[in-house]
């Protein structure tokens, strides 16, 4: 036994080197036997090892590679289909033709007359940023707990599933070639590995560092040609913030606003960058505290009493014992004596969206924070969940 378990982890090694070899010769004529004999192994147990260890075999491994390398040709150059298909590994370009309309659903000058542009992304706030821009990607993070919105409306809509949690596993390598995209959209900065894996694949990598939502949307709007979506999606959101601080601010006046968060039986003043965005730059709320930037700072009972907002906005961490202490927390004699207790003005906030950067969130945030406080619900009839009414994508 284990004889055994040395030769499968050799064969695991040698494999893993065969599969480097493809990506570095896929435009060299290779052939299955050539492959095996280099692993040292037969030409059928090589096939079975590899798929068996890949999850593909190795000719469709190779075939994807060839494929990727060719969309980004036909997308990123003016090379001549013959020329690309030699480049790619393909003697002959009538065959490539055949190849890449079997694998992608449409010819290579079809392909490159369209631009047809298959999007992924691992980040949850890059989803938002896409949807906003009226497109659906081919492969986002999903999570019925932590990506509520997303995975209610999309689960159908978008084919892949990828883990929100482990970007860089093999299961999500796995996944994101099984979605054949044409570009990934990083908001968090990846590793050189993956940026390499991405590059041999012939997947062009997108990695927006801006940190504010606006200028986020406008580079991805850049990178997937959809400007003018773009605009007009920030256009609408800027009207709808001044229709909506008229509105607010009828109700609220001067009333001074905290957020709270609570985690076990601990309160923290809270403020993330959403939250200060919509309330405090675009609505004009009166914050009870006078920094301006984003804090997490935990605070006594004591001590919110002294400051004793007009309104709270709440955030509770979704656990048993933070729940329990919530329900003990209203009971408390010093918490009765806020201004916002005795006036029925504590607005309870669910993490999503308010824990979520990106243009659909702070369309959201706008939208709860105006029903919230004046009642009027901004979308009286049924909204459209991504894209804008100029597109058609409703």
């Amino acid at each position: 036994m284990k004889t055994e378990s040395r030769t499968d982890t050799t064969t695991q090694i040698s494999l893993k080197d065969i599969r480097d070899y493809i990506a570095k010769n896929h435009h060299q004529p290779l052939t299955i036997e050539h492959l095996a004999l280099i692993s040292g192994l037969s030409s059928s147990y090589f096939g079975e090892a590899f798929k068996k260890a890949f999850g593909q075999s190795a000719t469709d491994y190779l075939t994807a590679l060839r494929i990727g390398h060719a969309k980004q040709l036909l997308r990123e150059t003016d090379l001549l289909l013959r020329e690309i298909a030699r480049k790619v590994g393909y003697s002959d370009e009538f065959y490539f033709s055949r190849k890449f309309k079997k694998e992608v659903g449409i010819s290579p000058s079809a392909y490159s007359k369209m631009a047809r542009q298959r999007i992924s992304t691992f980040s949850v706030s890059a989803t938002g940023n896409l949807l906003a821009l009226g497109i659906i990607p081919v492969a986002a993070p999903l999570n019925a707990k932590w990506s509520p919105y997303y995975y209610n409306h999309y689960q159908e809509k978008i084919p892949v599933h990828v883990n929100i949690f482990d970007a860089e596993s093999e299961d999500n390598f796995k996944k994101l070639a099984s979605a054949k995209p044409d570009i990934h959209i990083f908001q968090e900065e990846p590793s050189l590995s993956m940026l390499d894996w991405l590059q041999t694949i012939g997947i062009k990598n997108v990695y927006i560092q801006a940190k504010d939502w606006r200028t986020q949307l406008r580079e991805i709007a850049v990178a997937v040609k959809k400007q003018s979506v773009g605009e007009h999606f920030i256009q609408t959101y800027e009207q709808k913030v001044l229709q909506a601080r008229l509105e607010i601010n009828q109700v609220t006046g001067n009333d001074t606003f905290a957020v709270l968060r609570l985690c076990g039986d601990q309160l923290f003043l809270y403020c993330n960058k959403g939250i200060q965005d919509v309330l405090f730059t675009d609505l004009q709320l009166r914050p009870v505290n006078a920094q301006q930037q984003t804090y997490n700072e935990l605070i006594t009972l004591d001590r919110l009493v002294n400051l004793n907002p007009d309104r709270l906005l709440f955030i509770i961490c979704p656990d048993s014992p933070t729940r329990n202490y919530w329900l003990t927390l209203q009971y408390l004699d010093r918490w009765k004596e806020l201004h916002a207790v005795k006036n029925g003005h504590v607005y309870v906030l669910p993490s999503n969206p308010w824990f979520e950067y990106s243009a659909i969130a702070i369309n959201r945030m706008l939208d709860e924070m105006l029903l919230m406080l004046t009642g009027k619900n901004p979308n009286p009839f049924p909204v459209p969940v991504h894209g804008n009414v100029s597109d058609g994508d409703l």
